[in-house]
């Protein structure tokens, strides 16, 4: 009985090893899957697909026969945008149950650092200090959350159970709404939303629409001394508007999980702004068991001409 040829896919990373973080290295467990990193492809013309994390200006160059290529993560704009990635090229995404919960954790997380003075706490048990300080109702605190997708759904959930008081822009009406939770919808959905806000949480995906979103305009609109937590992509950032509006105390700090370029240089402002909390994109990641088993699953679906289960769609840009 005849075998069946393996289709035969490249692993395309400037910043991680992909097949040590997830375990990539199929073997003998999937004898229908070949994934290789680049030093390992001998015939370039067999490569069908690929699975990516920030691919170089020119990693695709030397495979002309791609139909797919496959982000570990949620975000697809590296994707969208590159250069070398033929607009025929199907792109996919990790779909991780797990991501919309750790995303929640830590959206929390920072709201209830930030609401109940940690940072002060710390800084008065190096000085041997007792000094609690102030203690409201959560309730009392405006938080507004930008994205209703399943991140932001499942953060809005998170924050509405912490008892925080919560406005949301959303692309459209929920199905499922949080009771005591604001919806907005439309154009002026974003303004609307963070209008007195006393934190606002970006969760939106990077789209032409939402580029720059967090800009002068928005930062206006919220109460003095606003908390920014930026967990949405990093093109989302004016750092202009953003560091005047820090200067000027509209803003009185922020929590930035994602940047413009990553990993964030060395020598970076950002790094050494007291204001500022600092965390290397982590505010949720794939798990690599899940990122090997979808892996699998869409390699072999190209393999077997069935539709991408995985892909998402180039015109929305999720």
């Amino acid at each position: 009985m005849a075998v069946a040829e393996p289709i035969y896919g490249v692993l395309l990373s400037d910043t991680m090893d992909l097949k040590s973080y997830y375990s990539l290295d199929f073997g003998d467990k999937a004898p229908d899957v070949r994934l290789l990193n680049p030093d390992e492809v001998t015939n370039p013309d067999l490569i069908r697909f690929a699975v990516c994390w920030l691919p170089g200006q020119v990693a695709f160059s030397p495979y002309r026969n791609i139909e797919m290529a496959m982000s570990v993560g949620a975000g697809v704009d590296d994707l969208l945008k590159h250069p070398g990635l033929k607009k025929d090229v199907a792109i996919c995404r990790v779909r991780d149950p797990n991501q919309a919960h750790l995303m929640a954790g830590y959206a929390v997380h920072e709201v209830v650092h930030v609401e109940r003075g940690f940072a002060q706490m710390q800084q008065s048990q190096a000085k041997a200090e007792w000094a609690p300080p102030a203690i409201r109702p959560p309730r009392d605190l405006r938080v507004a959350v930008l994205g209703h997708g399943s991140m932001g759904a499942c953060v809005v959930h998170a924050l509405a159970a912490s008892g925080f008081s919560v406005s949301v822009a959303c692309r459209r009406d929920p199905g499922d709404p949080v009771k005591g939770v604001k919806y907005f919808t439309g154009a002026d959905s974003v303004l609307q939303s963070v209008a007195g806000q006393d934190i606002v949480i970006n969760v939106l995906p990077l789209t032409a629409q939402t580029e720059d979103v967090l800009n002068a305009e928005l930062f206006s609109k919220l109460a003095k001394g606003a908390w920014l937590i930026q967990i949405g992509r990093g093109e989302h950032l004016v750092e202009d508007d953003f560091v005047a509006a820090l200067d000027s105390g509209q803003l009185s700090g922020a929590t930035l999980d994602v940047f413009r370029e990553e990993p964030l240089p060395a020598d970076h402002p950002f790094w050494v702004d007291p204001r500022l909390r600092i965390t290397p994109h982590i505010a949720s990641d794939t798990t690599p068991r899940i990122v090997a088993e979808q892996a699998l699953q869409s390699a072999r679906e190209l393999h077997a001409g069935k539709p991408l289960s995985l892909a998402i769609s180039r015109g929305q840009g999720y």
